[in-house]
């Protein structure tokens, strides 16, 4: 029975990610109606996105070292409340200031309150199908340009944004409030239990965690991975628009990166089990790079679909490698708190993608050199991965005896 509710709670974080993440990133669907009707610039409003994940990057290692600390429960609780709330505030901001207010700093406070801590909760009650839980928790992502933004692009058809806007807010706050309340914490047995740690050793200090090599190495990859993919995933609907695709159409092209992605969540984070998650990380860092600078060269819905799939498929599927190296460096212990200072770091990624495709955008007319810029990025993610040292312990030593 015990087993069977950590499955539960990866069903738990999977919604949570879906809908958090979807939510949040429902404003790459929202941009060209809100730019339209305001009269605000395309970059002015990608800056919210650059905010949000500069605050989400900052909260979220706090909410890491909170969740270690005090459990996952009280962390997505709160989490869900401020998320919604900066929505419906977003919703009825009367100017640009008070957007970036409501979207960049409430928005990106809650972020970080979700994935982090849902997947060191799924590894703490199941840690001998780790792999797979954490992939699965991840592919709530996948899921999110499936179900969120089909969503708030029929909402626009039917509504102007601050409408849709506000439903969304009030959506999040019906789904993700009841789930963080069936979210329990893991019976010891399964949180101690055999492969847990490396028996007899006691857990590396925080301070000496995020010291190390690995954790260096572990932080600057992940902040160049998704710079590489963060400007093509908020600009791409945009980019499609500008070449003449009919919108919700190109949002449908979102949609697919997302499906691909729930595909290669699932084949990396196997994969990782089987070959190693080092490498299966440095290879899908480089089917990266060259997906997103072959977007440069797509003007035709097809060819978006083409790249998108590949796209989606390898940024989706090496996000949750970033969680297993962690587990596998440092332990269930501190897991929370390391994989969220390297999620902190890899947030100013993030916030430098929605911006500088928007400046790049309005500085030359054309999205090509912001994908060039990804394409040079994602090389680099790939050379930083080689520096990784062997992992203190490899997963069949993971495994209980």
């Amino acid at each position: 029975m015990k087993v069977q509710y950590g499955w539960v709670i990866v069903a738990i974080g999977a919604l949570m990610s879906c809908v958090s993440v979807g939510a949040m990133m429902s404003l790459a669907v929202f941009l060209q109606p809100i730019t339209q009707a305001t009269g605000w610039t395309r970059a002015g409003v990608s800056s919210a996105m650059t905010l949000n994940f500069l605050i989400m990057g900052a909260a979220g290692f706090a909410w890491g070292a909170v969740n270690d600390r005090f459990g996952t429960r009280p962390v997505v609780l709160a989490g869900a409340v401020l998320l919604g709330l900066g929505l419906v505030l977003a919703s009825r901001a009367a100017s640009q200031t008070q957007f970036l207010l409501a979207y960049g700093v409430v928005v990106g406070l809650s972020a970080g309150s979700f994935i982090v801590p849902m997947m060191t909760a799924v590894s703490a009650w199941l840690p001998n199908r780790r792999s797979l839980a954490v992939s699965l928790v991840s592919a709530g992502i996948g899921v999110a340009p499936m179900t969120v933004s089909p969503f708030a692009a029929w909402l626009l058809a039917n509504t102007d944004w601050r409408g849709a806007q506000l439903t969304i807010g009030v959506a999040v706050w019906l789904l993700l409030i009841p789930a963080a309340l069936l979210v329990r914490p893991a019976p010891r047995g399964e949180a101690h239990g055999a492969g847990a740690d490396t028996a007899g050793e006691r857990p590396m200090a925080v301070g000496e965690a995020l010291r190390s090599t690995p954790f260096i190495v572990l932080a600057a990859t992940f902040f160049a991975c998704c710079a590489t993919h963060a400007g093509p995933i908020f600009h791409t609907i945009s980019y499609a628009m500008v070449c003449g695709i009919a919108p919700i159409a190109a949002v449908t092209i979102y949609s697919l990166e997302g499906f691909a992605g729930l595909i290669g969540r699932i084949v990396f984070g196997l994969a990782g089990d089987r070959y190693g998650a080092r490498r299966v990380l440095m290879a899908g860092l480089v089917v990266q790079a060259f997906a997103a600078g072959s977007f440069a060269f797509a003007n035709r819905l097809g060819e978006f679909y083409a790249v998108a799939a590949v796209f989606g498929f390898a940024y989706g599927g090496v996000m949750p490698l970033y969680a297993v190296l962690a587990r596998d460096y440092f332990g269930q212990q501190i897991m929370g708190t390391v994989l969220g200072a390297a999620a902190m770091v890899s947030s100013l990624g993030m916030a430098i993608g929605p911006w500088i495709g928007g400046w790049l955008f309005d500085t030359f007319g054309s999205y090509a050199p912001m994908y060039i810029y990804s394409f040079a990025i994602g090389l680099g993610a790939a050379a930083i991965a080689l520096a990784f040292p062997p992992p203190l312990m490899r997963p069949a030593e993971l495994q209980p005896a």
